[in-house]
């Protein structure tokens, strides 16, 4: 008789699928428990199960290198209280003594962590950091935290300059690659250099889109995406000056924000009818424009830009209704655009972004894409959370792991403006399917969205005390209809969640 294909089980925080009988105690890659693991398919040899050890935070997914948790995270300002235990991650079956050379475009999150992930898992490979900033890797995710001046540059670096010697990865920095030789297994520098790879990690993220209205490239105008932008942004501003955002999005909320806490007068432009549309219905659109205004931000919504006006330096932004709003200066937050050319010239599989699989292998089976460059399913994430975790399993999987990526929830939070808020999942039914149960009081907004009487999407505004419970229910697929036949209210619902984290 046949053997008995092994189930698959995928870590519905983090995407990893674990192959085996059973789900593993931990995973892996994120530390989540053994509960947040939901069948998925196909067989594999089981992970080890280690103990916890570092912790994650639970607001942004940063993690903090130690048994106890920081006083605050570093990347969105979250108290202590909001980590929860990881788990060490075990390294690479048959890697240890593998001497394989990694080469990794591209110094972001998604960068560092693949770098973390191939020297856990292989303590001999050789690994090549490729930068092409001259600054330390840094949390692109405090930009505008620093740009409202809660943290200095030096709270910027994701590691000291020391880590990176005593982890034996070579960093090199101001380094731009001109081409990518898959097949010759060479990365090509603008300098001449020639880097020869065993496994390739393209972690080259994205970059700003700017709309083809005129004017963008007038002095005053900029986007903000990197360290080099915040400080030109920085020697710029004035208190009182006339600033103006555009984009209303969570990029453009947070920089407006930010320049309003430096005492700018600032002007936010949104196209549509209400902010963060992707992130927000209306009724939570409508509650967070208040809120802007109510810190300074003047928010203009069914604003189109038709031309940004003014001689050399900007002047004011032209709208398609007509109006000017005067600026001294501008910041362009429409979005951004995955850095794909490299991959298109070397002969990649590119739509949107790299085409990847569930190994996060490209089209090329020795080259390999994390973060806001990558494409999964269909899928750009291109937020945070999602890149930290592709870089770790890219990392892993350039040392030899055979770790799968499974998808993630979307999640977005926001920083700088005073306000709690988590928008997860789907957070606008489809159809009459859908049970939406929602209440705003005291302050605070609460939307939870169902499906086959499990929580799909929620939206948290003014109160993110749910935000662990919350996600392990959307992410783990608990099943509530029999919480939905009470025909609960949004605190019967909230009372719930936090009484099942509590178990």
């Amino acid at each position: 008789m046949a053997e008995q294909t092994p189930k698959a089980w995928r870590c519905t925080v983090c995407g990893y699928v674990h192959r085996g009988a059973e789900p593993p105690d931990w995973c892996p890659v994120c530390g989540a428990a053994k509960s947040e693991f939901e069948p998925h398919a196909e067989p594999a040899a089981p992970a080890a199960a280690p103990a916890p050890a570092r912790r994650q935070c639970l607001n942004c997914n940063y993690v903090h290198e130690g048994p106890t948790p920081p006083d605050e995270c570093p990347v969105c300002g979250a108290p202590g209280d909001r980590f929860r235990p990881l788990a060490e991650q075990p390294a690479a079956p048959g890697a240890a003594g593998e001497a394989i050379e990694v080469v990794i475009v591209g110094a972001g999150i998604a960068g560092v962590s693949a770098a973390e992930a191939v020297r856990s898992a292989s303590p001999d490979a050789k690994i090549t950091l490729i930068s092409k900033e001259q600054a330390l890797p840094y949390y692109r995710l405090n930009l505008t935290r620093y740009l409202a001046g809660e943290i200095g540059p030096d709270d910027l670096p994701i590691h000291p300059e020391s880590w990176y010697a005593d982890h034996r990865v070579e960093l090199l920095h101001e380094a731009e690659v001109a081409a990518v030789a898959p097949d010759a297994q060479t990365v090509a520098l603008r300098d001449g250099r020639e880097i020869p790879f065993g496994k390739l990690i393209l972690t080259i993220g994205a970059h700003p889109f700017i709309p083809p209205f005129p004017g963008s490239q007038r002095e005053g105008v900029s986007s903000l995406r990197t360290a080099d932008d915040a400080g030109a942004i920085l020697a710029r501003l004035r208190p009182g000056m006339a600033c103006v955002c555009i984009g209303g999005g969570l990029l453009g909320m947070e920089t407006a924000g930010a320049l309003a806490r430096r005492g700018a007068e600032v002007t936010l432009l949104e196209g549509h009818d209400w902010p963060m549309p992707r992130q927000l219905n209306r009724k939570a659109g409508d509650l967070l424009a208040a809120h802007v205004g109510g810190i300074g931000i003047k928010l203009r919504t069914n604003a189109r830009t038709k031309e940004i006006v003014g001689d050399e330096a900007v002047a004011g932004v032209l709208l398609e209704d007509g109006d000017t709003v005067s600026a001294d200066l501008v910041v362009i937050a429409t979005g951004v655009r995955p850095n794909s050319h490299l991959a298109r010239r070397a002969g990649l599989a590119v739509h949107h972004g790299v085409v990847v699989d569930n190994y996060l292998v490209s089209s090329h089976p020795n080259v390999l894409a994390a973060g806001d460059v990558a494409e999964h399913n269909g899928a750009l994430y291109g937020t945070w959370g999602p890149s930290q975790y592709q870089g770790n399993i890219a990392g892993r999987n350039a040392a030899g792991a055979g770790v799968e990526f499974g998808g993630i929830p979307r999640s977005n939070t926001l920083k700088v403006l005073g306000l709690d808020l988590l928008s997860i999942g789907q957070f606008e039914p489809e159809d009459g399917s859908f049970d939406v149960i929602e209440e705003q009081s005291g302050g605070r907004y609460y939307r939870f969205v169902f499906h086959d009487g499990r929580l799909v999407g929620s939206i948290l505004l003014g109160d993110t005390s749910l935000s662990a419970p919350l996600r392990m229910a959307i992410e783990t697929g608990t099943d509530l209809s029999g919480l939905l036949r009470r025909r609960p209210t949004a605190d019967t619902v909230a009372e719930h969640l936090a009484k099942t984290a509590e178990r």
